[in-house]
């Protein structure tokens, strides 16, 4: 009845003469990263009305055993289309789902994938549970029509460190948390690709809004840094052979500590940070400017408490 009444009224445009507008249409093309590893990657933009929240990089692994999909995404037409997409790729159905973190271009495509076991950190879950709504209806302002229908769908299934074996490969669980507080990476000690969520950005500028610490972020890309990989697959950004955008990310948030520590130190306010000059290594990288801004708004009171602390007198 539903698509009866809608070509209905597609006719009833076309009689008129008004323009029959399309549905929005990810056109998702997953490309071969290693051996049964795909990767979807999105683009180094910020979300708007013409991109959808197609800004994050999402993986699936389709084996024998079936497929194991890594995030979902930014909607539930973005996730309907990454199930088309795996469906091009493989007859083998989808078994499971891991989320890195809760971050809405992350999970909120989890309803095309509501029955399967979708698997995340018990504090994901609780991030998830405490802010999905909130951050849905945001997106919903951000990009609009692409995410008609969308709703918060929670993972089922807690996630602990170690190791998980699936379709021939083991996969390392690690539980992290520079980025949000609950970060998992997936180390798969089979084809040496590292799925390292939003620890690390690459050739784009971080974002920062639920970090506990920029020394807690920093100590985890130690870790990651120490694991045996081949091929690094960033939350954001091109996958790289090297620790390139290791190295990166971890340069990038010495920057702003620096940056927050010394503006603190000599009492600017807020404003001034936020037009701070941006390195010439950085400057260039999407959304620098904008990411800066975000970033003082979320991270610099503390430095301008901990300055407080330092200069209060001793009881």
């Amino acid at each position: 009845m539903r698509r009866h009444r809608a070509a209905v009224l597609a006719a009833l445009l076309l009689m008129f003469g008004l323009p029959v507008q399309a549905a929005p249409d990810y056109r998702l093309e997953p490309r071969q990263i290693a051996p049964d590893t795909w990767l979807v990657e999105g683009r180094t933009e910020n979300f708007s009305k013409d991109n959808g929240g197609d800004i994050v990089n999402v993986a699936f692994l389709a084996t024998d055993a079936g497929v194991l999909v890594i995030d979902t995404g930014p909607s539930r037409r973005y996730g309907e289309a990454l199930r088309a997409a795996i469906a091009r790729v493989t007859d083998a159905p989808v078994r499971r789902v891991l989320l890195t973190h809760h971050h809405p271009d992350h999970v909120l495509g989890n309803q095309a994938f509501a029955d399967v076991p979708i698997a995340a950190l018990a504090g994901t879950a609780r991030l998830m549970a405490e802010e999905g709504d909130a951050m849905a209806e945001n997106m919903y302002r951000l990009v609009g029509d692409w995410m008609r229908g969308t709703e918060v769908v929670l993972p089922d299934e807690a996630l602990e460190p170690g190791v998980l074996a699936f379709g021939g490969h083991r996969l390392r669980l690690l539980a992290l948390q520079g980025h949000t507080g609950a970060d998992l990476a997936i180390l798969d000690e089979t084809t040496g690709v590292l799925f390292a969520g939003d620890l690390i950005f690459h050739d784009r500028a971080l974002t920062t809004p639920h970090t506990p610490g920029i020394d807690a972020w920093l100590a985890d890309l130690d870790r990651l840094g120490a694991l045996a990989w081949s091929l690094v697959v960033p939350g954001h950004g091109p996958i790289a052979r090297d620790d390139g955008p290791l190295r990166q990310t971890a340069d990038y948030l010495r920057w702003l500590d620096r940056t927050f520590t010394e503006a603190a130190g000599r009492g600017a306010d807020m404003n001034e940070v936020m037009q701070s000059p941006i390195p010439t290594r950085f400057a260039d990288l999407p959304l620098a400017r904008y990411e800066l801004i975000r970033s003082t708004n979320h991270l610099y009171p503390r430095y301008e408490a901990a300055q407080f602390r330092l200069l209060a007198p001793a009881p």
